[in-house]
């Protein structure tokens, strides 16, 4: 059996490969390399036309159809997610981040739907089962895409909130708050460090310190990172300290990253 049929052959026998099927990628941590045992297997199907069974169940999207088909089955020791989308649907996502659409300053947030965001950042490292013309071609247009510089304007811009909170905070005297201000800017000014090299996903934060090290940016090395992250260097006494050293790397990384490619 081959890697691919390997991950096919579950849904082979459940009768969930279409017909129309043009592509299907491993996505998420698996497809990474990242998994745990509670890991999920997820599978993103291409397909000509909506995927329609008994058992799926339909999530809402704002597309065209207005919703993405989803199939979920146990196998062995894991939970399956096998999700359909259409070849329409990923042409409604793409127009979406074009550059077009980037020059007239259209605001990032809420750009996307959460699970077309996802999809567009997995499309740049899933693991090919079938169709490997067409997800070469489908990662090359994410990368043209104006997607990165999209993600990017985001996080700065969050960052840029968390900052000025923060310092208002700490000019105010309100210290905790100050520090959870920062931790904030933190976490916005490292995502836009890590889209800025093509490492996405920041809707889900737990994957920061992998994808750090898959990124692994010139601009902040690992351990600076985790050791502001952890909050190491952190005094109770002097919050204020750990406050502006913070900050400081976030305005380091907001001057420094370039929102073209």
């Amino acid at each position: 059996m081959t890697d691919a049929e390997k991950w096919l052959s579950p849904l082979r026998e459940r009768g969930l490969v279409p017909d129309d099927m043009v592509a299907a990628s491993l996505v998420g941590s698996l497809a990474r390399g990242w998994a745990n045992p509670q890991s999920d297997v997820d599978i993103a199907v291409f397909v000509t036309r909506e995927w329609e069974s008994d058992a799926c169940m339909a999530l809402p999207l704002p597309l065209n159809p207005p919703r993405v088909m989803s199939e979920g089955f146990n196998s062995g020791d894991r939970r399956w997610e096998v999700v359909y989308w259409t070849l329409g649907q990923v042409d409604q996502m793409l127009a979406k981040v074009s550059w077009e659409q980037f020059e007239r300053n259209v605001v990032a947030q809420g750009l996307l739907h959460p699970r077309e965001e996802i999809l567009i950042s997995r499309l740049e490292h899933g693991v090919p089962l079938a169709g490997v013309d067409w997800l070469a071609t489908a990662h090359e247009r994410v990368r043209t895409s104006a997607f990165r510089s999209f993600m990017m304007t985001r996080s700065l811009a969050a960052s840029d909130d968390a900052v000025e909170d923060a310092l208002g905070q700490l000019e105010g005297g309100d210290f905790e708050s100050a520090v959870l201000s920062a931790r904030r800017a933190l976490g916005h000014s490292v995502d836009a460090l890590l889209e800025s090299h093509g490492e996405y996903l920041s809707l889900i934060p737990k994957w920061r310190p992998q994808r750090f090290r898959a990124a692994s940016p010139a601009l902040l090395d690992f351990d600076r990172y985790w050791e502001l992250e952890s909050m190491r260097t952190y005094d109770q006494d002097a919050p204020a300290s750990w406050v502006t050293e913070v900050l400081g790397v976030c305005q380091d990384i907001a001057l420094r990253v370039d929102l073209q490619p």
